[in-house]
């Protein structure tokens, strides 16, 4: 399944919440988590990750993780192509 986190950190980007959440990747990759992009955004979000969990519970796992540092909205993303112009069915 495909995911979008739209991402808002709490409080100052130091160099410990860097490196906590270079290790919560880490640990995501053993979950059977694929990062597909990220992205550092202005406006409203902070960042936007893109990636694939194996459900929706790994998903809500790794937001729960990060819930002290980050607020985190989390998208279902469904892919838009020629075969479905209107939306999923």
């Amino acid at each position: 399944m495909l995911f979008i986190a739209l991402v808002k950190f709490r409080g100052e980007l130091t160099d410990e919440v860097v490196a906590r959440n270079l290790k919560d990747i880490e640990d995501d990759t053993d979950r059977e988590v694929r990062y597909v992009g990220a992205y550092w955004t202005l406006g409203r979000y902070d960042n936007v990750i893109i990636y694939e969990a194996p459900n929706e519970k790994v998903a809500m796992e790794m937001a729960l993780r990060r819930a002290d540092r980050m607020e985190i909205e989390t998208l279902v993303a469904l892919p838009a192509n020629a075969s479905s112009p209107t939306g999923p069915t």
